[in-house]
């Protein structure tokens, strides 16, 4: 009996969605080979010590310059938001542009309010509308799986075009903006090649399931207590917790995989030699920029190799991305044109790899979700392509 216990176990665990694997198996050693090898080979240009000690120091450079200047504009980001939403120019806007989406996205009306909320904060936050039955009921089933990538697109949109436009560099308010529309065209891409993918999945007939739609009465719309003036600071001040919460939600990712990045994508600086100093690096993104400049110099127009970095971080933390985007901007290596690409790819992918998984699953369509993510994929890099265009244009 005791050999088959094992067997139940996994049995249990399978039913309840854990995914299970061998206890050791051929992941470990070929992780621990690139693991190492990475290590090796930057220890072998910059020193051993030398590289430990620049990881920590531009870890808390990162932590110090950049995490909490991103956390001070998602805290004014989250109140301009709150107070929006609380007297209704929020629901103003979305009963403005509903009248567009299903031309465009092939989308309820409805879903405009989840890309507002979105922009107004982060990927996830379209998940808490998903649920609400009074959302639920404008869908079919094959729409819904798109709010996913409807949603990411716009996620953490205030933030980024605020950062964006923030910078020291000609043009950056007219080339956030322009980002914005470029953001705009990669989220029609990215939606419109989901739906194309959930239609032959799921059929154009059933719709979403409800349990209690009809609790709040159409047209109407939830507020807090008390007199305008009392409800305006509390929408200000409870938005702004919002961002001290979306602010300490980025450091892992800013700290942890900026780090990474910079490291791989600075040179010795003006130091000279590696001494351990913070943002000193073995520069090898550079050198993949300049082999690929042939192609992203056309789509992209970017000013200089190590821009590569930049898309290459906001596949995993768009709030990294904007904290590489800062470092460059402190270096001028950082043209109007690459502040609307940044803006575009940022926005529009906002490190989708780290959110659709657990969005698509949320959502119980996770059997779409190499598809959100394919698609997606190919919003952002059409989004970057747009806004370089836009920029040559209106530049």
């Amino acid at each position: 009996m005791s050999k088959k216990e094992p067997k139940k176990e996994q049995k249990i665990k399978l039913k309840q969605n854990i995914k299970l694997k061998k206890e050791i198996g051929w992941e470990a050693p070929i992780f621990i080979v690139l693991f190492l090898s990475l290590f090796l080979f930057m220890g072998n240009i910059m020193g051993g010590t030398n590289m430990i000690k620049t990881m920590m120091a531009t870890a808390f450079d990162l932590l110090v310059n950049v995490c909490f200047y991103l956390m001070a504009v998602a805290v004014l980001a989250g109140g301009i938001s709150g107070v929006l939403s609380e007297f209704g120019v929020i629901a103003l806007v979305n009963k403005a542009i509903s009248v567009v989406m299903k031309p465009i996205y092939d989308l309820p009306g409805a879903s405009s309010l989840g890309m507002l909320n979105c922009f107004m904060s982060d990927n996830p936050a379209i998940l808490t509308l998903a649920f609400d039955d009074n959302f639920r009921q404008y869908f079919k089933k094959y729409q819904l799986p798109a709010l996913t990538n409807l949603g990411t697109a716009f996620g953490m949109g205030l933030i980024t075009v605020t950062a964006m436009m923030g910078f020291p560099v000609p043009g950056a308010l007219k080339a956030a903006f322009i980002g914005v529309m470029g953001a705009v065209v990669g989220s029609i891409i990215s939606v419109r090649l989901m739906i194309m993918k959930t239609k032959r999945y799921y059929g154009t007939t059933e719709w979403v399931e409800t349990q209690n739609a009809g609790q709040i009465p159409i047209g109407m719309r939830k507020v807090r207590e008390g007199s305008i003036g009392s409800r305006f600071i509390q929408s200000l001040l409870d938005g702004g917790k919002i961002g001290v919460d979306m602010g300490m939600s980025i450091i892992p990712g800013v700290i942890l995989i900026c780090t990474m990045v910079i490291m791989l994508n600075n040179g010795i600086g003006d130091a000279g030699v590696y001494n351990g100093s913070a943002n000193q690096g073995i520069a090898v993104l550079p050198k993949i920029g300049e082999y690929l400049q042939f192609i992203v110099g056309p789509l992209f127009g970017f000013s200089a190799p190590e821009a590569i970095a930049v898309p290459i971080t906001a596949l995993g933390s768009s709030g990294a991305a904007i904290g590489m985007v800062a470092e460059m901007v402190a270096r001028g290596k950082v043209s109007g044109n690459d502040i609307a690409v940044f803006t575009a790819i940022c926005m529009c992918w906002s490190g989708y790899l780290s959110t659709h998984i657990a969005m698509m699953d949320a959502l119980k369509t996770k059997e779409m979700t190499g598809s959100a993510i394919f698609s997606h994929t190919i919003g952002g890099i059409g989004a970057g392509i747009a806004a370089h265009l836009f920029w040559m244009i209106l530049g």
